[in-house]
């Protein structure tokens, strides 16, 4: 029985983050994720209280796949500063420019919306702290860290490439100073 609460949970997360990802949180609704999902409704409000409860199980599942894939990335990487650039370009082949989850679900909700925007920027710290682990210089870092932000809503507003390359140019020339 609990295996089945899990599987529909996933299930829920699942359908929850496809929709999330290619229409945004604000044009997906309840109904239509319990629909997707081939739920019932009290199995959708069972698991997740309302939608910002499925918005924070969402970010946490999004948090935990995308620091596994980039620091799987970055493992055998000599410089990882730079390394983190092309996992961006990595990213952006195999989600199609979709672009942060984060940033995405940032402009779609207000600070009111507490736990979301504590995620939101839990996220983006933990990305902070990864280029003042790497480069022991906060303030360097953090002007990497914001050209390395900037790269991601470049790359997904103009669905190129380009604006990661250009970026990580300018991050190496920093860096050889």
């Amino acid at each position: 029985m609990a295996h089945q609460k899990q599987e529909v949970r996933d299930r829920i997360l699942l359908t929850a983050d496809r929709l999330f990802q290619e229409q945004g949180f604000n044009e997906t609704g309840i109904n239509q994720i319990i629909s997707e999902a081939n739920i019932a409704k009290a199995s959708l409000y069972y698991h997740f209280k309302s939608k910002e409860e499925l918005c924070v199980a969402y970010l946490e599942r999004r948090n935990r796949i995308w620091n596994e894939a980039f620091y799987e990335f970055l493992k055998n990487k000599t410089n990882k500063v730079l390394a983190a650039f092309d996992f961006l370009i990595d990213r952006n082949l195999a989600d199609d420019f979709k672009g942060c989850s984060f940033l995405n679900m940032l402009s779609e909700t207000s600070p009111e919306k507490k736990q979301i925007y504590d995620l939101i920027q839990s996220h983006k710290s933990g990305l902070l702290l990864f280029f003042e682990y790497e480069l022991n210089d906060k303030e360097l870092a953090y002007v990497i860290y914001s050209l390395f932000e900037n790269a991601i809503i470049e790359s997904k507003l103009y669905r190129s490439q380009d604006p990661i390359y250009r970026l990580k140019k300018y991050a190496q020339k920093l860096l050889e100073r």
